[in-house]
């Protein structure tokens, strides 16, 4: 909406635009608005008689005045939406701990007609909770002066109490008619309403929009150290801290610390840098409180254009509104490999640059830059049979590819199920065992996009260079939905360094959504959990059963067994054992006796699962039951996740040795022999004194290293079985075949 108020209208002056009005709408319909122009003076009131198309109204959001107190301690945390027609076409910021908060935002909005008054609400924010209404109030543009700027307060009253005092919202607006072409020019910005030469100039405008818009400059590594001092919030004189970074549209959460005034975290992330000159970082320290409102601690703020390139900054920063210090640990990187340019413009078909990037993730370059995984090459094709959004029956579908935390877009192909985007994107790979998604949305002017499929494909499940119809699937990628896409991809990446990184912590998706109480999922996950302990009790029936002599052969073979293990046994047969079992599990899928099965269970449970719809902001001016029952919907979510925290981790124990993802098998077989050499040559003491001397000396050696354990670094690695049926890849309809196009080059 903003990009296409950057195009200024050339017919601001009524004379001007009845010029270009005289083309479009005849002479008697230029006489009847001039007419009405020069009857009603500047004033349109009378204007959407004979309305003009469309206008754009500039407003400036100035601050509010005596607003209602929502929170306990007799303050709000006031934001404010403006809605026309019932959709969302502004939100502003947060104001925090403020009853007269100063905004000073603008926005630009393009309005169809002036009979839909603009709707102006206030609400109070509640983290976690349903937000509070603070009042509400209209604005009637037939009101407003045609290209005048105009101060205006507004009364804020609450419908259901309209003898309260809300308080007042302070605005700036000023309303100018958009006709003709450049009206035209404004629309081709967002729909295509035929195809012709015009709109191809106007489509390549959108993409460098995208290009200019989308690909980052930079790289900003945060490292949370430490928070010193913080407030008390909590009765018992602690409090349980946890600190939310943000950095434009970028978020970031960290984990919350109980019971201490001095947390220790050490975590790290990333953001990408879009701006030449740095941008500012907010930081907001906040104290998790179970089944009411978190409390605020504090907020600072990072100034990035002040801090020099290439270099770690310690920083220790003052809470203001607040008490304690945060200590980071900061740096400001150049970009990475990433990059949009057009099918004609394909790095790995240039041979030089091929044979660069080959040489760049060479086996000989193993210790170069550990953190520069692999290159990733994308092309983006085309994509068929998609589902129809618009109410003409046809979509506008855009592209979106993300790894991780980047995340690239295509052009808007208007009016088309059948769209080609002909795009190349590159990424730098940080960890071999991301997973590549590609997400396909229909653009709307006035609303968010609407989704229309998306795939999730391993990147080492990818073979390179084959270009492939990708059946597209659900938001939950549980089932299929309408339409196909055409993707090739190429991933070239150093085995050594993504094993290395495969023992380091997994970098976090800043995002995902929370996580929302459902039924489904709440029972998907005990059934998860219930079969995982169940391989357990099993194996326990089994060693009982071999005690009470069920059947005698069994027993005496596991009595025998039993006398050799433990008369033998050494530390090393542990690991031992472990490596024999992948080997057995290897060689029966190799001789064609896989005895791994679809897990029909999870798939049903997933096919089960009522799909949710999308939250489009509905907002309640009256609480609702579930802010009620908050406190027991928090016990239900907590006991949700780690329900599948432990299903997960036993699915994913299973996985790794039936070979579900062969990399990660083959890196455990190794480390096991590692392991069973180690433990046969060396005493045990010696290798516990090494131990216990490495994490006693850690702090000493590297003061600010973040904690991780190899084992379950490596289990992240490892798909669950949930994931492992949302990563399966659909078969494509047999009508759709791939696009031959080397075959077509070489004829």
């Amino acid at each position: 909406m903003l990009d296409s108020c950057k195009l200024k209208s050339a017919c601001n002056l009524p004379f001007i635009c009845n010029k270009t009005l005289y083309g479009k709408i005849g002479k008697d319909r230029l006489n009847a608005v001039n007419k009405i122009i020069n009857t009603a003076g500047t004033s349109n009131a009378e204007v959407p008689l004979a309305d003009p198309g469309m206008y754009q109204l500039d407003i400036t959001l100035r601050r509010g005045q005596s607003l209602a107190a929502r929170d306990r301690g007799g303050t709000s945390d006031p934001y404010v939406k403006f809605k026309i027609g019932g959709k969302e076409v502004f939100r502003s910021k947060i104001i925090h701990k403020n009853l007269n908060p100063v905004w000073e935002e603008k926005a630009c909005i393009l309005v169809d007609h002036l009979r839909e008054p603009l709707y102006i609400k206030v609400f109070d924010y509640d983290f976690g909770l349903q937000d509070d209404f603070m009042g509400s109030a209209f604005l009637d543009l037939t009101q407003l002066e045609l290209n005048r700027p105009t101060d205006v307060t507004l009364t804020l009253k609450d419908p259901h109490y309209p003898d309260h005092d809300l308080g007042i919202i302070l605005l700036s607006v000023i309303l100018t008619p958009k006709e003709g072409e450049s009206r035209d020019v404004t629309m081709l910005m967002r729909k295509s309403w035929k195809r012709s030469s015009k709109f191809q100039t106007q489509s390549l405008r959108l993409s460098d929009l995208h290009r200019k818009s989308h690909l980052w400059r930079g790289i900003v590594s945060i490292t949370l150290i430490e928070g010193r001092d913080l407030k008390a919030m909590d009765s018992n004189g602690l409090s349980d801290p946890y600190v939310k970074f943000r950095l434009g549209h970028q978020k970031y959460k960290s984990k919350i610390m109980p019971k201490t005034l001095n947390p220790q975290w050490r975590e790290q992330f990333d953001f990408h840098l879009y701006e030449e000159r740095g941008g500012v970082i907010d930081i907001t320290a906040w104290d998790k409180d179970a089944g009411k409102r978190d409390d605020f601690i504090g907020r600072c703020q990072v100034d990035l254009s002040a801090l020099s390139r290439e270099q770690t900054h310690k920083l220790e920063l003052q809470l203001e509104e607040g008490e304690g210090h945060l200590v980071l640990l900061v740096t400001l990187t150049a970009s990475a490999t990433v990059s949009i340019s057009d099918l004609s413009v394909n790095s790995l078909e240039d041979q030089k640059e091929r044979e660069e990037i080959l040489k760049r993730y060479s086996p000989l370059r193993i210790f170069h830059n550990l953190k520069d995984v692999g290159f990733l090459q994308v092309k983006v094709i085309r994509a068929e049979g998609l589902m129809a959004a618009d109410v003409t029956g046809k979509s506008d579908p855009f592209c979106v590819v993300e790894l991780n935390n980047d995340r690239l877009l295509t052009h808007t192909v208007y009016k088309n199920l059948n769209p080609e985007w002909n795009k190349v994107f590159t990424f730098n790979i940080k960890d071999i065992h991301s997973v590549l998604e590609v997400t396909v949305y229909d653009e709307d002017r006035d609303r968010s996009a609407d989704f229309l499929g998306k795939v999730a494909i391993p990147l080492l499940s990818i073979q390179n260079g084959e270009q492939k119809a990708y059946v597209l699937k659900n938001k939950q990628l549980t089932g299929p939905t309408k339409g196909v896409i055409y993707l090739e991809i190429d991933v070239i990446f150093n085995a050594v360094k993504a094993s290395l990184r495969t023992l380091i912590p997994k970098e976090q998706k800043y995002i995902e959504e929370e996580n929302r109480l459902s039924k489904q999922l709440l029972l998907r996950n005990f059934i998860r959990m219930k079969r995982c302990v169940m391989v357990l009790v099993n194996a326990a029936y089994y060693v009982n059963s071999c005690f009470d002599w069920d059947s005698p052969p069994r027993s005496l073979a596991a009595f025998v067994l039993f006398l050799f293990v433990v008369w033998n046994f050494e530390l090393y047969m542990i690991p031992l054992v472990l490596l024999l079992l992948l080997t057995w599990n290897y060689f029966l899928i190799i001789s064609g006796k896989d005895n791994r099965q679809r897990d029909t269970v999870v798939e049903d449970m997933l096919e089960d699962e009522e799909e949710e719809d999308d939250k489009d902001d509905k907002d309640s001016e009256k609480k609702g039951f579930i802010n009620k029952i908050y406190a027991i919907q928090e016990v239900c979510v907590s006991v949700q996740n780690i329900l599948d925290e432990v299903a997960s981790f036993g699915e994913r124990i299973k996985n790794t040795f039936n070979w579900t993802v062969p990399f990660l098998s083959w890196l455990a077989i190794v480390a096991l022999c590692v392991f069973t050499a180690i433990l046969y040559c060396i005493p045990l003491r010696y290798i516990v004194l090494v131990w216990g001397i490495n994490k006693f000396t850690k702090k000493l050696r590297s003061p600010y290293a973040i904690d991780n354990n190899e084992l379950l670094d490596f289990l992240s690695r490892v798909p669950s079985d949930v994931q492992v049926v949302q990563y399966q890849e659909l078969k494509p309809d047999p009508s759709h075949s791939p696009y031959k196009r080397k075959k077509n080059n070489l004829g």
